[in-house]
């Protein structure tokens, strides 16, 4: 099977800008956008982040409060603050042994770090990458993992898999079955991450009367706000 995956990837790989960089921090900014984000949306945001902040020990030396602005738009802006502070590490002590101990990487970036970035024999496994995994009842080699990623996102899809494009569908136990996905994505609209983003940006835009007091204080708890004398503003 993976040589035929492999076959089909040298003729429909996608060409990612992440992909064209070794450098652990390029990949590292690029898996951390990626978390619950399709890839149209963070191309644009990932290269203006990398013009703005074209190096780890960059990123650190810049203010928090800029951090968060630049990351607007992009969703779970916490994730902003949690690349910010590993940065601030490993500019100050270096790469660790293990990645898993950066704040807020969680487990499967490290992974995609080791193997992109170190070239390590890790097989990077996000939903996607498991997907294939699971329908085709296979194991492949590290050297198959951005195949399974485009395999993923492109052929083998959660609901309906388009088992007629794809170059293992004459081997898959899976072939001609449709699936729910894993888990579905809370509703935003109406939601408290609609109601914290929103009092995120009138706090970044200086906008702060009246704001939603609860979504203030989970902010403030995950370091997106500062508030002092009751006023909220962006941490420095």
């Amino acid at each position: 099977m993976e040589q035929r995956l492999l076959a089909w990837f040298a003729d429909h790989r996608r060409d990612l800008p992440w992909r064209r960089t070794r450098d652990p921090y390029c990949v590292l900014v690029s898996e951390v956008m990626l978390q619950q984000t399709q890839v149209p949306r963070v191309i644009p945001r990932y290269l203006e982040w990398i013009e703005r902040w074209p190096s780890i020990q960059t990123l650190a030396a810049a203010p928090r409060h800029e951090v968060i602005r630049v990351w607007q738009g992009l969703g779970y802006n916490r994730r902003a603050v949690n690349l910010h502070r590993a940065a601030q590490i490993v500019a100050a002590e270096g790469w660790p042994a293990n990645l898993a101990e950066l704040p807020g990487v969680g487990a499967y970036p490290p992974a995609a770090v080791r193997r992109f970035a170190f070239g390590e024999p890790v097989l990077p496994v996000d939903t996607n990458v498991q997907r294939v995994l699971d329908r085709t009842d296979s194991a492949f080699r590290p050297e198959a993992a951005e195949a399974l990623m485009d395999l993923g996102r492109e052929v083998c899809l959660a609901r309906v898999p388009r088992c007629g494009l794809c170059p293992l569908g004459e081997q898959c136990p899976s072939r001609g079955r449709r699936y729910e996905p894993l888990r579905k994505q809370s509703r935003f609209e109406g939601s408290f991450r609609q109601r914290r983003a929103e009092t995120l940006r009138l706090v970044a835009a200086g906008r702060t009367s009246e704001l939603d007091q609860e979504a203030v204080a989970s902010l403030e708890r995950d370091g997106l706000v500062e508030v002092t004398a009751g006023l909220a503003r962006l941490p420095e």
